[in-house]
């Protein structure tokens, strides 16, 4: 019961202070300058003011009256001396010392000045004499007036202000003041530098977010905003490659389909609806619409597979070095001839399993299909796993190491397949945070460079 309503007490804290806080991060990080710079100013004016300023106070205060005390020591003591003390008192002291006699104090106590000065004076003084006094801080500008009631008249005193106070607190008041605004004023800039960062980051994935491509955004401020813009422009290219690819994809399934589309109709057409009909006269149609359906069904199967190629699978710690055995052993079953596997033990990785294997099935089927003999390799170099597949196939030209990644693009031949297999290999790559390269093989062929993070 205690814990619950600790809870609600903190809840309704929380509420009624979301009501003055400022909302916008600017105003926040203002806030979160101004209150420790406050904070810090106010206790070392406290600490100036609680001990510096009162013991230089209560010094001088007792200097002066121990002076005095001094001097009406040495006159009662010597009272034929009493002009010839009081000049060397004037001279030595600068405190200028008068006996009215017969006469009373009207009012007593003391004119309030800034500081602890007055409070100490007046203690020092009934101290001393133990009689009522009274001290007038405004006699005028350089000096202060301390009455003093004696039993037979009273004692008046002009002392020097400058023997009595520290000097002007509003300075250092002002001083403290002022460093505090200079010190918000100069942090005010720092901080809308970095703000202004961030509201440009916002403002541009508001935008992105409403489908306005503003392009690539300059990163700025300090390093994590920077590496937030520089992670936001990965994404903006990222999600842009993608939606170009799926759209690409689309049109270009929709325009592959309707050949075979186009064939079915006409098949259709051509059969006759009247009649008898031997069924050895239709299986030739039947064979080529059979065609024509396998073919639509591994263009569906190649956008799906396109389109899986990131998926919702959840990346797990694998044994790279089994997985690339079990793609081998699968590859020799279909007709591939692996020369040599090289994988290095105990290479883990945190992977897809079954979109990594889907990669490396597509590379395998692909060398398989242009050379027929292959070679696996896995190794970690450079703080990077490597995984590099030879054939002995006609490789690629360089000049067309790039185009070959676009969808749909298979160089003409007719063993190709759809043109979407190293376009959904490097897609899962992206997102596995890893790249792919083509090099030359040393099988004359073609090599594929496949790079993980360790």
């Amino acid at each position: 019961m205690a814990n619950n309503g600790f809870l609600l007490r903190a809840r309704d804290f929380e509420r009624v202070s979301r009501r003055f806080l400022p909302r916008s991060f600017f105003g926040r990080s203002l806030l979160i300058v101004l209150i420790p710079l406050l904070v810090t100013q106010a206790v070392a004016l406290v600490l100036f003011y609680g001990t510096y300023l009162n013991v230089v106070s209560r010094r001088l205060s007792d200097s002066v009256v121990s002076e005095l005390v001094l001097t009406m020591d040495m006159i009662e003591h010597a009272p034929q001396s009493t002009e010839w003390i009081l000049s060397r008192a004037r001279e030595r002291t600068q405190l200028q010392i008068m006996f009215h006699s017969h006469q009373h104090l009207t009012t007593t106590g003391s004119t309030s000045v800034l500081g602890p000065m007055d409070e100490d004076l007046t203690h020092a003084i009934q101290m001393a004499f133990q009689r009522p006094c009274r001290i007038d801080w405004n006699a005028t500008e350089q000096s202060v007036r301390i009455e003093i009631a004696l039993h037979d008249g009273v004692l008046e005193v002009i002392a020097p202000r400058k023997r009595l106070d520290v000097g002007p607190i509003w300075l250092f008041v002002v001083w403290a003041l002022g460093s505090s605004l200079l010190l918000f004023l100069i942090a005010s800039l720092f901080i809308r530098n970095q703000v202004r960062a961030i509201r440009r980051l916002a403002q541009a994935a508001e935008s992105f977010g409403l489908g306005r491509d503003m392009g690539p955004i300059h990163p700025e401020g300090a390093q994590e905003v920077r590496k937030a813009a520089v992670a936001f422009n990965r994404m903006q290219a990222r999600v842009n490659r993608f939606v170009a690819q799926r759209t690409a994809v689309l049109a270009g399934v929709s325009h592959d389909l309707r050949t075979p589309l186009t064939r079915l109709r006409l098949s259709l057409a051509m059969i006759p609806t009247d009649g008898t009909i031997a069924c050895a006269d239709l299986r030739p149609d039947i064979e080529d619409m059979v065609a024509d359906i396998g073919e639509m069904e591994r263009l569906i199967g190649s956008y799906l597979s396109f389109a899986r190629g990131e998926g919702s699978e959840e990346p797990v710690s694998t044994d790279l070095a089994a997985l690339m055995q079990e793609v081998a052993q699968a590859t020799t079953r279909v007709g591939g001839e692996v020369l040599a596997v090289h994988a290095e033990d105990h290479i883990i990785a945190t992977v897809r399993p079954d979109a990594f294997r889907r990669v490396l099935i597509n590379l395998a089927d692909n060398a398989r299909r242009h050379g027929g003999r292959m070679t696996f390799s896995l190794q970690r170099h450079d703080g990077m796993i490597e995984i590099t597949i030879d054939d002995d196939g006609p490789g690629i030209a360089p000049s067309r190491r790039k185009q070959v990644f676009q969808a749909f693009s298979n160089g003409g031949s007719p063993t190709s397949g759809s043109g979407l297999g190293l376009t959904i290999v490097r897609d899962i790559m992206h997102a596995h945070g890893g790249n792919i390269a083509l090099r030359n093989s040393p099988l004359g062929g073609l090599r594929v460079l496949l790079t993980l993070p360790a």
